[in-house]
């Protein structure tokens, strides 16, 4: 969880106009849950961008800023961390808090 407030705070500081409401927290959510996707199938970081736009998001494009954001704290987990953790949720009970 602490690793999903420092990415919140990060994404926070660079993203002011996601504000933190239940649509957008989802949005967001989802995109965390894609990028998660993207390293349990073993998608390279520098491709992940190319793989969610293949997975057709329903997401409106102005979230496609937050997978660069979210990339790197997600790829630097242990895939096990990875396997076992439902990032989304998680980002989705952080968001909802702030």
């Amino acid at each position: 969880m602490k690793r999903v407030l420092c990415a919140m705070v990060l994404i926070g500081a660079a993203a002011p106009v996601l504000a933190a409401n239940p649509e957008d927290c989802g949005y967001q959510s989802e995109v965390v849950k894609t990028v998660q996707e993207a390293r349990l199938a073993r998608v390279k970081e520098r491709e992940v961008l190319a793989y969610v736009a293949k997975t057709a998001p329903t997401w409106p494009e102005a979230y496609n800023n937050v997978v660069p954001l979210v990339a790197p704290w997600i790829y630097e987990m242990k895939m096990g961390e990875i396997r076992k953790a439902d990032l989304g949720a998680a980002w989705n009970e952080m968001c909802l808090k702030q």
